[in-house]
């Protein structure tokens, strides 16, 4: 018997957006949960790559890393965060590997055009997200419902 549970990531995308929202809302048709900051930093650097154990819907979701903030320039608070497309075949379960490089820097859902690189070594904090536009040909897209079951998450090291 499993002495371990499996994460359940589920909701309804919609783009509906109230008249009292829409001069506070920019944009809708998305979800994410988010890790609480770490109490000190995740050294991920002996390692290359971030696995996962998914089932899901055919979406494609969005894998974030959170690191400290390098820059901290004045007004920059926030922590440098790195993304990276994951598509969850729908219905079986299936392990992907993204290699720590593939993660690309953004900030607030964009990428950021910067000659910035991970620091592994700081971590302080993960994510999972969704979306409604997608994410590459192929995956499910739209308002509606999503569901990913999430039975791990793991750091490997796949080169020596």
């Amino acid at each position: 018997m499993s002495c371990y549970l499996k994460g359940i990531f589920s909701g309804n995308l919609s783009l509906d957006v109230s008249e009292e929202s829409v001069r506070r809302i920019n944009r809708s048709g998305f979800c994410g949960m988010r890790s609480k900051k770490f109490d000190g930093f995740i050294d991920l650097d002996p390692y290359d790559t971030i696995a996962m154990k998914l089932k899901g819907d055919g979406r494609c979701y969005i894998s974030t890393i959170y690191t400290e903030n390098w820059v901290n320039s004045p007004g920059q608070e926030e922590d440098n965060s790195w993304q990276a497309f994951v598509f969850v075949p729908k219905d079986d379960w299936f392990i992907t590997k993204i290699p720590l490089e593939r993660y690309l820097p953004t900030w607030r859902g964009n990428i950021i055009d910067a000659k910035m690189e991970m620091n592994p070594s700081r971590i302080v904090g993960m994510s999972l997200s969704v979306n409604a536009g997608g994410g590459f040909a192929g995956a499910k897209s739209g308002p509606g419902d999503f569901k990913m079951e999430i039975d791990w998450i793991k750091a490997l090291r796949t080169q020596l």
